[in-house]
Formats: C-alpha cells, sequence, structure tokens
C-alpha cells in the first residue's frame, strides 16, 4: 500500500457500493480476494482506499466514484488526521488560486519532484496573503503529530504526506474554483463531526452581520471555523482568534480563499491571551462558549477590560461581552450570541444595570429555540454599542421576541425555522430604533422599554417579560377565523374516517414477498439518499426529516456554499425516514415537487409501471414490516429500506390497495389540522382572558362564552 494512502470503514465501503454494513460483512467472509485490513482495530477495521475500490470495480459493485467523492474519502482517511489534511488542501488551493501559472507547471511533476517546489510555493503565498508565515504557536511538542501552528496562518510542513490528495483537490478546484472545493471539504468534515464543534448556523450568523452593519474592520474572538467572519461582506480586515490552533488555521485558510482582504488570525483563548489587544475594530461578531466556570476569573480580576464590573466567576458571557466592547471603536457595534440565563441571572444584574445606564446594550433579541446550538434552548442576541464619549447614554433598550412571528411557534425546529421573516422583523425593528430611536410597537413581537423601567432589583432583559402578548395583536377576530377553520377542519375528518375493518381471508399470509433491495435490483424503482443541510443559502427548498414527520411542506434550504448535488424529489415518490425505528411513509404530491432531499431521507422512486406509489408506502409503514427492516446497533434505531417486504401484486391490485392507503394519508392529515387548529384556538382563548381581550360570557353556554 504507497505509504500514505487513504483508509475507509466498513461503513464507509457500504456508502460506497450502496448497501448495508452487513453486506460488506458478509463480502469478507465469502470472498478470500477482499481486501485485507490495513489499520483500525479487530472489532473496527480500516482498509485501503485504492484497494476497496479496485475490488468493488472487479467484482461490477461499483460503477464509478465521483471527484467529490475520491477527495473526501483521502481526506478523511488521512493518516495524520482530517484537519490536518484540511490545512494541507487549504495551504495547496491557495497557492493554486494565486499563483495558477505556476501551480499547473508544478502538477505536471511527480511526486518526488513536486514536494520541494510546492512547499516553497505555500510558503511565498503564505508570507503574501497573511503578511509572514509568523511565530509557532509554542513548541514542537504543542502540537499534534505533523501539525504545526501559527500564529498568523498555517505552515507548509508536511505537505509531502499529502500529495495525492493536493493532486484530487486541485481537480476539483479546476471544477468548482479553488474556495468551492475547500468549502465543500469542510463542510462534510464538519457534518460528520457534528459533536466535535459548536457551529454557528448561516441563519443568525446572516442576521448578526446584518445587525452589526456595514464595517471594514471585524474582530471575532471565538472564531470557530470563521463563519460570523465570512458574513459580514465588504470588510476590509478580518481578526480572528481561537483556542483552538486547527480552527484558527482553517479559519484563516477560508476567508484567505474567499478573497477577504486582510486576515490576521491567532490561537490563544481571547480571555486569557489577547492577541488584539490594541485593536478598535468597527464590528465585534461572537457566538462565544457558555456557562464557562474556568474561563480566567481569578487570574484576570483587575484586568482593565472590566469596565462595567467583574464578571461573577458564574457570569463568563458577561466577560466575553465586556471583552467585546473593549476591541471596539467609539461608536462601534459588537453582537454577540448568548444564553437566555445570562438576560435574567441576579449575579450579574449589577454589570446589566451599568451596560443600560452607560448606553452600551442597545438591543436584546430572543431567537426561537433551534436556531442554534445548544439547540433546544431559545438563545438571544445582544447588540451592543461602545459608547461615544461626547454622547449621553441611549434611554431606551430595544426588545425582540422573534417566537412572536407567524410560523415560528407551530413550525418551530431548526430545519424549519422562516429565517427570511425573522431576519425582516428584527431588522424591522432595529434600522429605525438604531437611526433616530423609533419603534413601531408589534405586540408579542418588539417595542422600545425606557431603560429607567428595567433599573430595578432583578435587571432582567428577557424580552418575553416586557412585551404584550401576541394575541392582543389579532383580537377575538383571529380567534374566530381560527375556530372556523378548525370547524371546518373536524366536518372533514369525521367526513374521512374510515369505514369499519373488514376482516381479511388467510390468502394474505401466504403471498410471495419481495425486498425492496430486490426490487431495486430488479428495476422495479431506485433507491436515492438525502444529503442536502438546512441553511440560507440559495437553491430549493429542502424536504427535511421534520417535515416527513410532521405532515408539513418542505422548509429547509440547502446551505450556504457548494455541496453535493442535491436528488430532487417528483410527484410519485416515497420518502421514508431512516432514524428513529419509526412508521412513516410520505408520497411526494405535486406541491412538493423539486425540493431537495433532506439529511436522514431515503427516496424511493417507483417505476409506474410495476408500482403503485401509495402501494408502495403503505406497506412501508407497517409496523412489523419497520420492525424486521430496523437496526438497534446503536443507540438510535436505523431503518434498512433495502430490508423492507411487500408483496407480489398485480398492479390492478396494487392500486386498490393504494387507494385505501391515500384515504388514510388524507384522514391523518385532517387529524393533524384539527390538533393543530385546537391547539392555537384553547392557547388564545387563555391568552385572551388572561389579558383581558376576551370576555368570559355568562356561562349559559357552558361556559365557552360568546358564540359568533
Amino acid at each position: 500500500m504507497p505509504e500514505h494512502a487513504a483508509e475507509v470503514t466498513a461503513a464507509t465501503i457500504a456508502r460506497l457500493a450502496g448497501v448495508g454494513r452487513a453486506a460488506v460483512s458478509n463480502w469478507r467472509r465469502r470472498h478470500a480476494d477482499f481486501p485485507k485490513p490495513v489499520g483500525g482495530t479487530e472489532t473496527s477495521p480500516s482498509f485501503a482506499l485504492h484497494e476497496v475500490e479496485q475490488w468493488l470495480h472487479t467484482q461490477g459493485k461499483l460503477a464509478e466514484v465521483s471527484l467529490r467523492e475520491r477527495v473526501w474519502q483521502q481526506l478523511s482517511g488521512h493518516p495524520a488526521g482530517a484537519v490536518t489534511a484540511l490545512v494541507h488542501v487549504g495551504c495547496a488551493l491557495l497557492a493554486a488560486q494565486q499563483h495558477p501559472h505556476r501551480w499547473r507547471e508544478l502538477a505536471a511533476l511527480d511526486d518526488a519532484a513536486l514536494a520541494a517546489p510546492l512547499a516553497e510555493l505555500v510558503e511565498r503565498v503564505l508570507g503574501e496573503r497573511f503578511g509572514g508565515r509568523g511565530e509557532r504557536s509554542g513548541g514542537a511538542e504543542s502540537g499534534r503529530a505533523g501539525q504545526s501552528h501559527f500564529v498568523h496562518g498555517p505552515g507548509a510542513a508536511g505537505l509531502a504526506d499529502s500529495l495525492p490528495l493536493l493532486r484530487g483537490a486541485a481537480e476539483l478546484a479546476d471544477e468548482d474554483g479553488a474556495q468551492a472545493a475547500f468549502e465543500f471539504l469542510l463542510g462534510r468534515h464538519l457534518d460528520a463531526n457534528p459533536r466535535q464543534y459548536t457551529l454557528t448556523p448561516p441563519g443568525p450568523a446572516t442576521l448578526m452581520a446584518a445587525l452589526a452593519g456595514p464595517a471594514a474592520s471585524v474582530l471575532d474572538p471565538a472564531c470557530g471555523t470563521g463563519t460570523l467572519l465570512s458574513a459580514l461582506r465588504g470588510a476590509t480586515a478580518l481578526h480572528g482568534q481561537d483556542a483552538d490552533p486547527d480552527l484558527a488555521a482553517l479559519t484563516g485558510l477560508r476567508l484567505a480563499l474567499a478573497g477577504s482582504a486582510a486576515i490576521r488570525t491567532e490561537a490563544a483563548d481571547s480571555l486569557r491571551a489577547d492577541a488584539f489587544g490594541d485593536l478598535a475594530a468597527d464590528a465585534v461578531l461572537c457566538h462565544p462558549p457558555f456557562n464557562e466556570r474556568a474561563w480566567g476569573h481569578d487570574e484576570l480580576a483587575y484586568d482593565p477590560r472590566w469596565e462595567y464590573g467583574l464578571p461573577a466567576r458564574t457570569e463568563s458571557e458577561l466577560a466575553w461581552v465586556q471583552h467585546a466592547l473593549a476591541r471596539l471603536r467609539e461608536g462601534g457595534t459588537a453582537v454577540l450570541l448568548m444564553p437566555p440565563a445570562a438576560a435574567s441571572r441576579r449575579s450579574g444584574r449589577r454589570i446589566r444595570a451599568d451596560l443600560l445606564r452607560r448606553g452600551a446594550l442597545r438591543a436584546v433579541v430572543a431567537l426561537p429555540a433551534g436556531a442554534a446550538p445548544p439547540y433546544g434552548i431559545p438563545l438571544h442576541l445582544w447588540v451592543l454599542r461602545k459608547p461615544d464619549a461626547a454622547l449621553r447614554g441611549a434611554p431606551e433598550l430595544l426588545l425582540v421576541d422573534t417566537a412572536g412571528i407567524e410560523g415560528v411557534a407551530v413550525d418551530g425546529g431548526r430545519d424549519r425555522l422562516p429565517w427570511d421573516a425573522l431576519r425582516s422583523a428584527v431588522l424591522d425593528a432595529w434600522t429605525p430604533f438604531d437611526r433616530d430611536g423609533t419603534v413601531t410597537e408589534r405586540p408579542g413581537v418588539s417595542r422600545s422599554v425606557p431603560v429607567i423601567e428595567l433599573l430595578d432589583d432583578d435587571v432582567d432583559l428577557a424580552p418575553a417579560r416586557h412585551l404584550p402578548p401576541p394575541a392582543a395583536e389579532g383580537g377575538t377576530a383571529a380567534l374566530d377565523d381560527v375556530r372556523e377553520r378548525l370547524a371546518a377542519t373536524l366536518r372533514r375528518t369525521a367526513e374521512l374516517t374510515p369505514p369499519p375493518a373488514v376482516p381479511a381471508t388467510g390468502e394474505g399470509a401466504r403471498r410471495q414477498l419481495a425486498t425492496v433491495g430486490e426490487l431495486a435490483r430488479a428495476g422495479a424503482l431506485v433507491l436515492r439518499s438525502g444529503g442536502a443541510g438546512a441553511g440560507t443559502g440559495p437553491g430549493p427548498v429542502v424536504l427535511t426529516e421534520h417535515d416527513v414527520l410532521a405532515g408539513a411542506a418542505p422548509s429547509g434550504t440547502l446551505p450556504e456554499g457548494p455541496a453535493e448535488e442535491p436528488v430532487l424529489t417528483r410527484a410519485g415518490d416515497v420518502v421514508v425516514p431512516v432514524l428513529g425505528g419509526g412508521t412513516v411513509a410520505r408520497v411526494v404530491d405535486e406541491a412538493s415537487a423539486g425540493a431537495a432531499l433532506g439529511r436522514n431521507l431515503q427516496l424511493l422512486r417507483p417505476d409506474p409501471g410495476a408500482l403503485d406509489p401509495w402501494f408502495l408506502a403503505g406497506y412501508l409503514r407497517g409496523t412489523a414490516n419497520n420492525r424486521q427492516a430496523s437496526s438497534h446497533a446503536t443507540t438510535a434505531s436505523r431503518l434498512d429500506v433495502r430490508r423492507l417486504q411487500l408483496p407480489r401484486l398485480p398492479l390492478a391490485e396494487q392500486r386498490r390497495y393504494g387507494r385505501r392507503f391515500r384515504e388514510l394519508a388524507a384522514f391523518e392529515d385532517a387529524l393533524r389540522l384539527a390538533g393543530r387548529l385546537g391547539e392555537q384556538l384553547v392557547q388564545g382563548l387563555h391568552d385572551g382572558l388572561t389579558d383581558g381581550t376576551v370576555d368570559p360570557g355568562d356561562g349559559a353556554d357552558g361556559g365557552r362564552g360568546r358564540r359568533g
């Protein structure tokens, strides 16, 4: 095997061949020529990618591996680790982007002749792009094996170990561009390691950048992979710092490949080792770590950044707030993503009060749960402005609660948030308030509150505590509309209620069955796997796992930047979630056709001359069918769609079953809608009765109040 060949696991082999992991285990037992493990452990061995590809081709189990998939497998299986490989790829792509003619000359060389001149070119480009390679952030023993971390940018050490990968990445860059190739590989790495990184999704990142406004110089003191710095368009000087040297290097490369003018990334803890002590930025964007106890409370007790008070040991977020203010020019804006507790904890009330008195805190925006990690908590955005010595403190604070925006309360969930509506609502309130202090109050959504009203014993800044309930906005007319819709839906539900079940004969137990895998091999249907993410990028709407489970319209969007070519749905496709072990199957209708297939979804596209889609979907939902096709090898049950079974029936008989399954689906949709409308009506009446906008009546009609 080549010294630096990529390695793949059995799970990866299964994905390449489009089979389950059990099939790979069978191949290893039944075929003596199956590639031998080259690494890993006895229970989780790894195999050489090029040997696996050759064997799959020979066996006719693999037609072709796309260039994107090949490069990704080389990167993910890199012996020095995926992050090191990403840094190497970023360095090489930056060199190819900055000096394309020289790169083409080098690409013609063999690996032995390429190593030295490529490293020389990369060092030259890093010097040009980052203003000098910089000093090492620690001794040789400070990094992982094979890695060098630099405070101004990554170095070129170890590039020779990655030459096959770099050639593949260069081919990918020829097709998509250097920036797009790097974004694709970085995105795949982040998707493959969701627990390793705390990421800021594109939705809140774009909103934070819009709140910060146009800025020439920007700082993110906890930059992660650089999403926030990338979101603020038009900046000419970008500064990023992160305690993780890997992330600092990746951020620098990501921004450089995007063409940002001046970049400086540093690898150190911003609170304990601030690398930008002399910076006066136009804007600071930050998604700081939450609930840190060991943030440096004792050693930083006399730090000059604590202009508004020394944060308590339990108030690390208020330390990040003051750090952001300290790195702004006068009049500069900072936007931080904060946990909701930071707005109300008693231990932080004195600092919050001083931020208000001096006009540093300008707005608090409550986001719905699911906006950013941790996804189960409705996070806040704090918008701060460094006070100008010549101006008095602002007399009011803007409070915005996006949970009151239409579509959020009912359709909440990180794949379903209506980010266009959220951004519009927040910016419609912020822009005039920031310009001249005016706000058009929207009940339940936004209002400006005099600071004097907030300076009580608690200094509680949670928006929901200071906004009138949204029920007041629609009044009783809105409740009457919901009531009428509910009544119509209940009548529809009664009409769709299935007739009494008729016992079947015993012939059903003797039917011949076929698995989905067998039908796929026979050409009766096509299997496709979803992979489109949910973010705020352009492109087709995404049918997400949540949409399928909730019976809702497609609501996700493709992520920013390049991604794998999405699988687009067609009318008559059957979509099945593969996680959770549930019994759900959805037939795509004309309204949902054209949506991209989201993660954790499997699409079955039946041949209409062989399979009725409603017959197929109905049998896939059978509880016993799902139970026998589910795997419980991990903590989450996963459905192996290929093992699902359905009987071999003539097309006319399939359609007879299909009509009944379709009627059941309509009944289920009506029940689901009635449940949502009922909850909305009950909550609206509760709110109206408690806030005085609905009269309770005299009880003559059984306590239901006045009838329309």
